[in-house]
């Protein structure tokens, strides 16, 4: 069986709901591998829930399919306040990436509750600048940031980062809407361990089977590197 699209790979998936510190109710989704203790957690935000961003955004909900029985990752995704899919809705209403910290907030709190491994945050698009404005707060690893705006997130929050031993990965497409490489590159020059990859001929919304197999494949160089390549095959 050939892994595209929306292929989902065998895990253990539970239907979660998460509690935050302001009274809300958040709907979301906790991947595990199905048949080993998962080596890392991902911790994933969603791009701009006014634009249709939610915990099924495509390379969120790829990663939630595939990654578990491909690297053994465990992975949460959720929706922000006020958003729904299939899944249901969550409380609330958006916040504009200041009220969203209560959101990480329970999402951390459950990773700590479940005793899972090495959380880093996955932020795309607006869940980067959650990430870049509250993740600080937090014991995580690193944060992977996909297609980062930097609309909300200011150049203080930004610089906050350098030298808090926490890793950082910006994956910048050539073609972005929003920021490209070079205008990045200068951005997050005030964070001097983040590691800038440019991806040629990527789109902020990365269509495409190539370029979901590239982010993919940047998550695991960082969480789980001995097991790339990854298959494009399930046997």
């Amino acid at each position: 069986m050939q892994i595209k699209g929306g292929i989902e790979l065998p895990a253990t998936r539970e239907n979660v709901e998460l509690v935050t510190e302001d009274g809300l109710n958040l709907v979301g989704e906790l991947s595990l591998p199905l048949s080993a203790e998962p080596v890392a957690t991902i911790v994933a935000l969603h791009p701009l829930p006014t634009a249709g961003g939610f915990m099924d955004s495509h390379i969120i909900r790829k990663a939630a399919a595939r990654l578990p029985a491909l690297a053994d990752l465990a992975v949460l995704r959720f929706n922000f306040r006020g958003v729904t899919s299939p899944r249901g809705t969550s409380d609330g209403a958006f916040g504009h990436g200041e009220d969203e910290r209560h959101d990480l907030d329970a999402a951390i709190r459950f990773v700590a509750e479940r005793g899972l491994p090495r959380p880093w945050l996955l932020g795309w698009s607006f869940g980067t600048e959650v990430a870049l404005k509250h993740g600080l707060e937090h014991d995580v690893e690193g944060v992977i940031l996909l297609s980062p705006p930097l609309h909300r997130t200011t150049d203080e929050e930004l610089s906050a980062w350098a030298g808090s031993g926490r890793r950082m990965i910006v994956v910048v497409p050539e073609l972005d809407d929003y920021l490209r490489p070079a205008e990045a590159a200068q951005r997050f020059a005030s964070v001097p361990e983040a590691e800038l990859v440019a991806v040629e001929g990527g789109k902020h919304l990365w269509v495409g089977e190539a370029q979901t197999r590239r982010v993919l494949t940047e998550i695991v160089a960082r969480l789980n590197p001995g097991v790339l390549p990854l298959p494009e095959e399930w046997d």
